[in-house]
């Protein structure tokens, strides 16, 4: 019988155990979501690099939408829960929103401790929890004023970091002599204020605020000591509170958290309390990875496994801040009974200390080499005994046995429980076992099955080790390649920093990222144009140089040295005229070839590069434009003559073809793009082999996409069914323009849906509308830009009439 389970909070925690829950025990319950923050849940460790630009909301997404639906999950969002029944097992939001239980879990995480100095309440004062918050800073960010963050535990730094990131002068304030006190000890400290200054922050430490002042909204700070910070924004990083009001309002035990049992029940037995607002054994856990033990103990026992019992945790800390490596572990105190062991390079920055205790490690804290991190926390766990391997202990694993090992080689001692990935809870044997049973080959695959180096991404080279380890040779590690010899860096991380940096120009590029040449390659110049045009149209101006000759002469070199010219005929359709005036070039170029393609066009063969000027200016004179025949971009749309001449057709094939052609004409893509329109389901126009295609039925338009038929064949793959022409045409542009921004350049569509998965594209498409008018948009805005002819006087390669019929056909879309 199925029971009802309603959870408050959508974080990661309940995440977690839902996930879990499904696995173990599929349709024994019927779930209600109430969450306070509209919108799905997302990766909340992963909130610094979003306020830093390197990553988008969208990146973060941890359950989309599509989860919810697929496992019938009723999500309230932006619906915060002000009344929990017990007597008759009901929940209520403040929107009158309400639902039953049989079983409750409360997980409404913990909220931010404000300060009560003067001003506090002040407009421009922020706290930094959730993504909203990231929200408010990144738009007072845009002042490029200055900022104050209050408190320098892990969360402010990380909001400094981001803040300084976005252009803001940033001052950190810090009541302790030294940073991160709770998770390092003074040396550690000092090197990470070191390098924090050395970045522009400016810290001060024993720092006590006095109050915040202003006119009405925040101007400056004002310390004990009397010194005065100019302000235009002040985040409150002090620390946070486990929110237990509405567990405390409905008479649960409550002490500073929801107190709970091994099992993670409540005072009442029906609830459970889990994640930062809960407290078990007397402690209430702030890192991911204890919560995410929480939520599994939770899932079992609703599962029926009523063994699972939580036990507390030794916690590891790693700071999210880029370029910083710093870990802590354990309890680093000092005490008569315990004895230090400490390294340090003073040149490389590198500081060392393990805390003993009776010959086990305790206690680790590291700056600057961190890789032995989760070798010395598997030790504080299982207190080992170090006793044999003292003298060498410091150095880390690879030195243990009197000499240095092979790095896979420390790899390989580590047990199958140690634990690999802090932030998801994720051990050796899970990542091993699950290379090997699923058959994964790319660290990509590795992270969606598993979560390991999922979030703040510090364990990849772990990952990457057991990777090698268990697939041996047949381990490919290109999928994170350099996208050159120019770089370190690959594709994904080389777009993704345009954006975060706004870098907008190659120069630009080069000299942010440290490119190790001068002025690139032939491989990484038409990368980073393509990737600059695509990510600010308007703002970037092409580089014709950093293009292939094919694309610069809007023509196709042959192997003798001439070039193959074919303008565009829209659908394949053509007219008397058009082919009067490819003729009457052929004749006064003397062009030796003239050839019907594959794609329903005319191609002019043996064309001399001294001619193509003229020869464009002939065809641009009689109406006719680049087929980009040789493009990265949008080629042809094929079609078959449809419901106007066939007597099976269902649907104007032609029209539909000619529409979607006109409209998306002059797109740059990673790779080229092929369409076809047929029009019926004998499929005429071979639509099914095609990048995007479109199958007309009596009902309407079915779309297809990632096919292929060249080097590799490939039938394309269902994405969804269209009920208008207009309909279609968003949903195919939207794709597009997913494909425009996700795909690696020189990578076909067919290779980037099996790279991010063909779920992941159905879910930002098909399923969450929103998202889909979202990636339209952005394609009829950059469309605006798109430069297709260089031989011709037009105004961005496209004259006035036909921007004109595009404004309609938008406004036709957006109806």
């Amino acid at each position: 019988m199925t029971e009802k389970l309603v959870v408050i909070g959508n974080g990661m925690a309940p995440g977690r155990a839902l996930e879990k829950l499904f696995e173990q025990a599929p349709g024994q319950y019927e779930v209600t979501i109430f969450n306070a923050e509209s919108r799905v849940n997302y990766d909340r460790i992963m909130l610094s690099p979003v306020l830093s630009g390197e990553k988008t909301f969208d990146d973060i997404v941890i359950h989309g939408d599509s989860w919810y639906i697929e496992h019938g999950i009723m999500l309230y969002k932006g619906h915060k829960v002000t009344e929990i029944d017990r007597e008759n097992k009901i929940v209520r939001s403040e929107h009158g929103a309400e639902a039953p239980y049989d079983k409750l879990i409360i997980a409404t995480g913990s909220v931010p401790f404000i300060i009560p100095v003067p001003g506090h309440d002040m407009a421009g004062v922020l706290t930094y929890r959730d993504l909203d918050d990231v929200h408010a800073m990144m738009l007072a960010a845009k002042s490029k004023g200055s900022a104050v963050v209050i408190g320098g535990g892990l969360l402010g730094l990380e909001a400094a970091a981001g803040l300084l990131a976005q252009g803001m002068q940033v001052t950190v304030l810090h009541l302790m002599p030294t940073l991160m006190e709770r998770q390092l000890d003074s040396a550690a400290g000092y090197l990470l204020q070191r390098e924090l200054e050395s970045r522009g922050i400016r810290v001060i430490t024993k720092a006590n605020t006095k109050e915040i002042k202003g006119n009405g909204r925040v101007e400056e700070v004002v310390l004990e000591d009397g010194t005065v910070i100019p302000a235009d924004i002040v985040v409150m990083a002090a620390g946070i509170r486990p929110n237990a009001t509405l567990a405390k309002d409905i008479g649960l035990e409550v002490n500073r958290g929801v107190v709970v049992n091994a099992q993670m029940q409540t005072s009442d037995g029906d609830i459970y309390a889990l994640g930062e607002c809960a407290e078990a054994d007397g402690i209430c856990y702030g890192l991911v990875a204890p919560l995410y033990k929480q939520a599994n103990i939770v899932a079992d026992h609703l599962a029926g496994d009523k063994a699972a019992a939580f036990v507390a945790q030794t916690t590891a800390t790693r700071l999210k801040v880029t370029g910083v490596d710093l870990y802590s572990a354990g309890d680093f105190a000092d005490g008569e009974d315990r004895e230090e062991i400490v390294l340090r390079d003073a040149a490389a920055g590198v500081y060392k200390r393990l805390v003993l205790k009776d010959n086990k490690i305790i206690g680790a804290v590291m700056y600057g080499d961190t890789a032995d991190g989760p070798w010395f926390f598997d030790m504080i766990k299982n207190e080992t005994d170090i006793s044999e391997m003292r003298d060498l202990l410091i150095f880390g694993q690879a030195f243990q046995g009197g000499g240095q090992l092979d790095p896979m080689a420390a790899v390989a001692a580590l047990p199958d429980e140690a634990e690999i990935c802090g932030c998801n809870g994720v051990c050796k044997s899970k990542i091993t076992s699950t290379i090997t049973e699923k058959g994964l080959t790319s660290l990509d695959d590795v992270r969606a099955h598993t979560k390991a180096s999922a979030s703040c991404g510090t364990c990849t080279n772990l990952v990457e080790q057991l990777m090698a380890l268990t697939l041996g040779d047949s381990y490919d590690p290109a999928a994170i390649q350099p996208m050159c010899k120019c770089t370190d860096l690959g594709h994904d991380e080389v777009r993704r920093l345009i954006i975060a940096k706004e870098l907008k120009s190659i120069p630009a590029v080069m000299q942010e990222l440290e490119w190790k040449t001068s002025c690139g390659c032939a491989k990484c110049r038409p990368a980073l144009n393509y990737y600059l045009v695509a990510d600010w149209p308007g703002e970037y101006e092409d580089d014709n140089q950093s293009r292939f000759i094919n694309e610069r002469v809007h023509a196709n070199i042959q192997k003798d040295g001439t070039y193959s010219v074919v303008p565009r005929m829209f659908g394949g359709i053509t007219t008397p005229s058009e082919l009067r005036a490819i003729a009457d070039v052929a004749d006064k170029f003397a062009i030796p070839t003239v050839k019907v393609t594959g794609g329903q066009r005319i191609d002019l063969l043996g064309v001399k590069k001294e001619d193509l000027p003229g020869v464009w200016a002939d065809l641009n004179a009689a109406g006719m434009v680049s087929g980009a025949a040789y493009a990265k971009g949008l080629r042809t749309v094929k079609t078959c003559v449809g419901s106007d001449w066939c007597r099976f057709g269902t649907q104007d094939s032609t029209g539909l073809g000619i529409k979607i052609e006109k409209f998306m004409w002059g797109a740059w893509t990673p790779a080229k793009v092929k369409m076809a329109v047929s029009g019926c389901p004998r499929n005429c126009a071979e639509a099914t082999c095609k990048d995007v295609g479109v199958i007309c039925v009596d009902s309407g338009y079915d779309i297809v996409f990632a096919g292929a038929a060249g080097l590799d064949i490939k039938g394309t793959e269902d994405l969804c069914h269209a009920n208008t022409e207009e309909e279609a045409l968003e949903i195919i542009a939207a794709l597009v323009q997913l494909y425009r921004e996700q795909g690696r350049y020189l990578e076909r569509i067919y290779k980037w849906a099996n790279r991010v998965g063909i779920d992941s594209i159905k879910a930002a498409i098909v399923e969450d509308t929103d998202k889909r008018r979202h990636y339209y948009e952005r394609f009829v805005y950059s469309q605006k830009f798109s430069q297709v002819d260089p031989w011709s006087e037009r105004v961005n390669g496209k004259e006035a009439h036909e921007f004109a019929a595009m404004a309609d056909l938008n406004m036709v879309a957006a109806e």
